[in-house]
């Protein structure tokens, strides 16, 4: 199993505990985590990318277990292995579009995905050498996906990537995000609360709050 959690706990301050359900994925699989605002939705996602230890419960991606990982370890292992499509790009202004590709290499130390060949794929190589400040909104969430790919990593996550988009938009993404999770046999999962995903991944759990 290439990745997996188990009995997720987690508690805000002040707040009753949540429950996740259980989540097992093999290379290149695909799964959607619904639910309404305020579920914990990110909360979860965020527990899968080890950025919040869970109260109990384990996340496994490729036998290693997320959760027990502390510091430079755990942000090492995220660089090289996760790729994090977030709800808001959060690309580096500074940096050009191949840059902050260049970026998520250096960060993981790894040398990852061509980087070229990355950006042709998802339709952006003319935008290379381009200020991430005169992207559309399109081509800033592509340069997101593309970023969370560079690093070849086993573990795609998305929030919320189809939130903001019309229907033909939101189809083109969730298939380029399956596209590229197959091609380098990652795990995908979407967090979203977005019902039209389902059309495209019936896999899915559903985290409701408690």
């Amino acid at each position: 199993m290439l990745f997996e959690s188990k009995n997720l706990t987690y508690s805000h301050p002040g707040q009753r505990p949540l429950a996740f359900p259980d989540i097992l994925l093999e290379s290149g699989e695909s799964m959607l985590v619904l639910g309404k605002s305020g579920s914990g939705k990110t909360t979860l996602l965020n527990l899968l990318a080890g950025l919040l230890k869970p109260e109990a419960g384990e996340v496994k991606l490729a036998g290693r277990n997320i959760a027990t990982m502390k510091g430079q370890e755990l942000d090492l292992f995220r660089g090289k292995e996760i790729g994090i499509v977030f709800q808001k790009p959060h690309l580096l202004a500074a940096l050009n579009v191949k840059e902050n590709l260049q970026m998520a290499h250096f960060l993981g130390k790894k040398k990852g995905h061509n980087i070229e060949q990355l950006l042709a794929e998802l339709g952006l190589m003319d935008k290379a050498n381009s200020s991430v400040l005169i992207l559309s909104e399109g081509e800033a969430q592509r340069v997101s996906i593309a970023r969370a790919l560079a690093n070849s990593p086993k573990l795609i996550l998305a929030d919320e990537p189809t939130s903001s988009l019309d229907d033909e938009n939101a189809v083109r993404v969730v298939r380029l995000l399956q596209t590229q999770a197959a091609k380098i046999g990652a795990a995908l999962i979407i967090v979203t609360h977005d019902q039209r995903v389902k059309a495209h991944i019936p896999n899915f759990v559903e985290v409701k709050a408690p």
